[in-house]
């Protein structure tokens, strides 16, 4: 994809690594910084409750949370594609996507996504896949 192309679509960053790594703690700095400036679109890969601090979250929905800096949450409870469609036509006006995968997840399928489908690679690019590691664990 040329370098303009990527100034024309959307951002998308996986976040993964193992359960207890410390991805949602990430993914709460991220939010609570003042110091990017940018409105970001969260994808929950999870199924079961959001991950999200509570305190950085506010429930508007079943699938659609707004996040007290102005984010928008969604849990992904079936394809991904649709979410993304669907974030597109909801809130037009965010910077970027960060897509928190479950502990349990390969993100390989979700990178897939933005590569395979043109729908989705005429709006969005995969930037970058952050794998968050428990350096307790890791040796």
């Amino acid at each position: 994809m040329s370098s303009a192309a990527k100034k024309s679509t959307v951002p998308v960053t996986i976040l993964t690594g193992f359960l207890g790594a410390g991805k949602t703690t990430l993914l709460n700095h991220i939010l609570e910084s003042p110091d990017h400036g940018k409105r970001f679109a969260i994808i929950e890969n999870e199924f079961g409750e959001v991950g999200v601090d509570d305190k950085v979250i506010k429930e508007t929905s079943v699938e659609l949370i707004e996040v007290i800096n102005g984010c928008v949450c969604c849990t992904v409870r079936g394809d991904l594609v649709k979410v993304l469609k669907r974030l597109e036509e909801k809130f037009p006006s965010f910077d970027a996507v960060i897509i928190e995968t479950t502990g349990l997840a390969d993100p390989a399928p979700v990178a897939q996504t933005f590569f395979v489908d043109e729908d989705v690679a005429r709006s969005y690019h995969l930037d970058g896949i952050i794998t968050v590691v428990d350096a307790k664990h890791i040796l």
